[in-house]
């Protein structure tokens, strides 16, 4: 196990994590997902599976390439403006780029290197794959929300907080 002596953020706990796994030299894939439980394995594993078969360098999840998850119309409206909004910046057709359930083959993965410690590591990451180009396909996952994950996650309000970190850091 790896531990922050003090909480950074999710970005930097993406980061170390990467580290940490790249140091296995039988590491071939590797996930990332939120840590309050609102993902599911079985997702997880499909998403390897597509990894694994060399269909794709890396797989996105995506809530909205069905609909098995449960989502307010705020919400929706506001990952969907992101959605659009990643589009434009990077070229990628994304559903859903702030899903944090990722999976990444080794090559991917060994040239992640996440600076934005808070919540904007989910924009940046987006334009890093953007910039190397991998082949990548988006996976339909279901989210859990639960009152658990309800309470860790991001009001709506602190997507001002991501745009601020990403054009000012």
């Amino acid at each position: 196990m790896v531990d922050h002596p003090v909480n950074l953020g999710q970005g930097a706990a993406l980061q170390t994590g990467i580290e940490y796994a790249l140091q296995d030299p039988a590491m071939t894939s590797i996930v990332t997902f939120d840590a309050d439980g609102q993902h599911r394995v079985v997702d997880a594993a499909a998403m390897v599976q597509r990894i694994e078969s060399g269909e794709a360098d890396v797989v996105l999840g995506s809530r909205f390439l069905d609909d098995r998850t449960q989502i307010g119309p705020v919400k929706r409206l506001v990952l969907r403006t992101a959605a659009l909004q990643t589009r434009w910046s990077t070229g990628m057709p994304l559903t859903d780029a702030h899903n944090g359930l990722r999976a990444f083959n080794r090559h991917v993965t060994s040239h992640i290197h996440i600076t934005q410690n808070r919540m904007a590591h989910a924009s940046e990451l987006i334009q890093m794959i953007a910039a190397m180009q991998p082949r990548w396909a988006e996976h339909p996952v279901e989210i859990i929300y639960t009152e658990y994950s309800k309470s860790k996650g991001q009001s709506l309000l602190n997507s001002v907080n991501i745009v601020a970190d990403l054009l000012f850091r």
